[in-house]
């Protein structure tokens, strides 16, 4: 097999199951691999605000000087967005060695495809001499397969309800698990402004060096600008950053509390938190395409990241009527979603999704409909998420504003062929 689609396949065959966390199969792997970074390591956890805070930690780290290699999960387009070296997205090409490497070493152990994927990618960048390895954990902590490496410091981001069948039923259940990624006398860096109990008890129970949002570091700002304050070391007079939405100021905290933590082996200097704040990109969150009518891009798919997703659309401005294309997965909690976002949507756009997990666009509109609604709203279904936001171009005038959200493969769906430029048709009207 020398492409990675080859590879891709291969490993979406080798496992009964998409998802069965625990780590004895792939930390077997992971050991005849020699899997070890000589470097530090961050981990990133949490429900949401994980890629935020991975990309404003490479993007400071990338204006420091530092080489980085970064890790997320799951990608809106193309494979090759899970690994960026130095800021690149890296090439398929480039991969293709490291699949093979975890096929050899496999000697039969059956890998999920999320494992197997991410045991090639850190193979990559165990193998690419960089000076800083930021890894986003999947949907767990403690079993996720990025677990197997012990970071010099863990990140966790927002503790909320999501993936209950596999993380437990509240909060601190959930927390207990995301928790797992914390080291004993390592920094445990929690952005979370009010975490579960069970965060706090499990850094104290294996004596993690916590550093707590409201506790160990903190943020203040105004409308033109904001500061930052940590143990011994503050910011002042910073510009907002360049990834909208009043929740990215709590992912930014906590990626300056993961830096300043590792400082005697990774110093960053005040410019570079200042240009790497100011630069950070990040598809598909709250991301605004310019042109008429205004269109929103977000990935937020479970109700934490709704509720986030609708204060920054209230934060925009009055709009006469907003369109919104919606697909996601059968599993999330889409009653408490529809309840959150509702009141702003005036009329809604239901789109199937290649995937089997997710929710048919019948089955959306069903589930919509059975919340209620207001009489003036109205509803359709698509067959894509291209079709659906090609329909909402068509109803909405210049003035409107139409929101594509949910599932990664809804935002990748209108993404396939670059950022949408179906604004056009009304600025040559």
């Amino acid at each position: 097999m020398d492409k990675l689609e080859d590879w891709l396949a291969h490993c979406e065959r080798l496992h009964p199951k998409t998802i069965e966390l625990g780590l004895e199969r792939v930390r077997s792997v992971a050991q005849r691999l020699g899997l070890a970074f000589g470097c530090p390591v961050i981990t990133v956890a949490g429900t949401n605000g994980k890629g935020s805070t991975c990309a404003m930690l490479e993007a400071v780290a990338l204006q420091a000087g530092y080489r980085t290699g970064v890790y997320t999960s799951p990608h809106l387009v193309h494979f090759e967005e899970r690994c960026r070296i130095h800021g690149e997205i890296v090439r398929g090409a480039d991969l293709v060695p490291h699949f093979a490497r975890v096929e050899a070493a496999r000697e039969g152990v059956s890998l999920t495809y999320f494992e197997f994927t991410t045991l090639a990618i850190l193979s990559l960048m165990a193998a690419s001499a960089v000076d800083l390895a930021i890894l986003e954990v999947g949907l767990g902590g403690r079993l996720d397969a990025v677990n197997i490496i012990d970071a010099d410091c863990a990140v966790i981001t927002s503790v909320d309800l999501d993936h209950m069948d596999y993380l437990g039923p509240d909060r601190e259940s959930i927390g207990r698990e995301k928790a797992g990624i914390m080291r004993t006398g390592r920094p445990a860096v929690v952005s979370d402004p009010v975490p579960p109990q069970s965060v706090v008890d499990r850094a104290v129970e294996i004596g993690a060096d916590l550093w707590r949002l409201g506790h160990d570091f903190n943020f203040s700002g105004d409308k033109q600008q904001w500061a930052w304050a940590g143990r011994g070391r503050r910011y002042a007079g910073l510009a907002y950053p360049a990834l909208r939405g009043a929740n990215q100021l709590i992912n930014a905290s906590g990626a300056l509390a993961a830096l300043e933590s590792l400082r005697s082996r990774l110093p960053v200097t005040a410019q570079a938190v200042r240009n790497g704040l100011a630069m950070v990109e990040l598809p598909g969150r709250f991301q605004v395409i310019p042109g008429q009518p205004a269109l929103v891009l977000d990935v937020a798919h479970n109700p934490h990241s709704v509720a986030a997703l609708t204060a920054n659309l209230d934060a925009m401005g009055f709009y006469p009527t907003t369109h919104a294309v919606f697909g996601a997965m059968a599993d999330k909690d889409l009653e408490t979603m529809f309840a959150r976002i509702g009141p702003l949507v005036d009329r809604w756009y239901f789109t199937d999704l290649p995937v089997a997990r997710a929710e048919s666009a019948q089955g959306l509109l069903a589930r919509w409909e059975a919340q209620g609604h207001r009489a003036q709203v109205s509803a359709s279904i698509h067959a894509d998420p291209m079709a659906a936001l090609r329909a909402a171009m068509a109803n909405a005038d210049p003035t409107d504003r139409i929101v594509v959200f949910g599932s990664f493969h809804t935002v990748g769906g209108v993404l396939q062929d670059g950022v949408p430029r179906l604004q056009a048709k009304h600025l040559a009207s």
